[in-house]
């Protein structure tokens, strides 16, 4: 029993030390697929910083803009959330079938944010909807957050 506890402060305490590591990098550290996103439809927009976060089992990469925009990407330099404060997301970088249904039954609402994991992607408008959607496009949730 004394093992186990040892071993679960252990592990506790290094997920703290490990849980801010993140550390600023040039635009050019960041993958090529990152790299290339940001070029593609960010273009108009200037980098304020780039950070890597090397978690415990995840590393992940940020890049901020100017304006205060933010992406973020996996370690393979896929995007998985972009949030606008300013702006919207460009529409060419959602996926098209996210984009067909905010155009058909929210046709005055862009997006602001959009966020995916392994399971879903979550989608914040300027209409104050958020929209959760299936890896398949599908339409599973919906909450309107209007405070």
């Amino acid at each position: 029993m004394k093992k186990l506890v040892f071993f679960l402060v252990c592990l506790f305490t290094m997920q703290v030390v490990m849980a801010d590591n993140d550390k600023p990098i040039s635009f050019e550290q960041l993958p090529k697929a990152a790299q290339s996103f940001v070029k593609k439809h960010f273009a108009n927009k200037n980098v304020a910083f780039s950070k890597v976060d090397k978690g415990l089992f995840d590393t992940t990469y940020d890049v901020m803009f100017v304006d205060g925009d933010k992406i973020e990407f996996d370690k393979q330099g896929n995007w998985t959330e972009m949030k606008c404060k300013r702006t919207f997301v460009p529409e060419a970088a959602v996926p098209t079938q996210i984009v067909k249904y905010v155009k058909t039954n929210y046709p005055d609402a862009k997006i602001l944010q959009i966020e995916k994991d392994r399971y879903e992607y979550e989608v914040r408008l300027s209409n104050f909807w958020e929209l959760k959607f299936d890896l398949k496009y599908n339409l599973i949730d919906m909450d309107r957050d209007d405070d």
